[in-house]
């Protein structure tokens, strides 16, 4: 599967800071959460999305057998090891120790990232040590 520029999909990215933060959204400039960013971001790199989001719980600590988000993300994308995450490439972090990945960030650069969070909005940020232990999953935007 051939992949995304990675300079198209941070230019993407980029375009939805300051977005206000709402919960299952995926409007730019109105209101996204994590996964709307990626989503926002797939519909403007990709294409139209491939099937509808199913509702989602915001618990960060959630635990089970299954990690959804990454088996989504697998459906559609390319996959690449957590240490080989260059920008461009679509993270999920595991907040928690045990709890399945929940989070959803884009990286910007070697050392930042963006993201929709509670109460900011689409921010981007350093990825720092703390932000990087946490990537539980890489992949790549696949090409239009």
């Amino acid at each position: 599967m051939k992949v995304a520029n990675p300079k198209l999909v941070v230019a993407s990215a980029r375009s939805w800071l300051g977005t206000p933060y709402h919960d299952q959204a995926s409007l730019k400039g109105v209101g996204c959460d994590c996964l709307g960013l990626a989503r926002g971001v797939w519909r403007e790199v990709v294409g139209p999305e491939p099937f509808p989001i199913p509702p989602y719980s915001r618990d960060w600590g959630e635990t089970g057998p299954r990690e959804v988000l990454a088996d989504g993300a697998r459906r559609m994308m390319p996959e690449i090891a957590p240490s080989d995450v260059a920008p461009g490439a679509l993270v999920l972090f595991r907040m928690q120790p045990r709890a399945i990945a929940k989070h959803v960030g884009i990286l910007t650069g070697p050392d930042t990232f963006l993201h929709a969070y509670e109460r900011l909005g689409v921010i981007e940020e350093p990825l720092t040590p703390s932000w990087r232990r946490r990537i539980a999953f890489a992949f790549l935007f696949p090409q239009r």
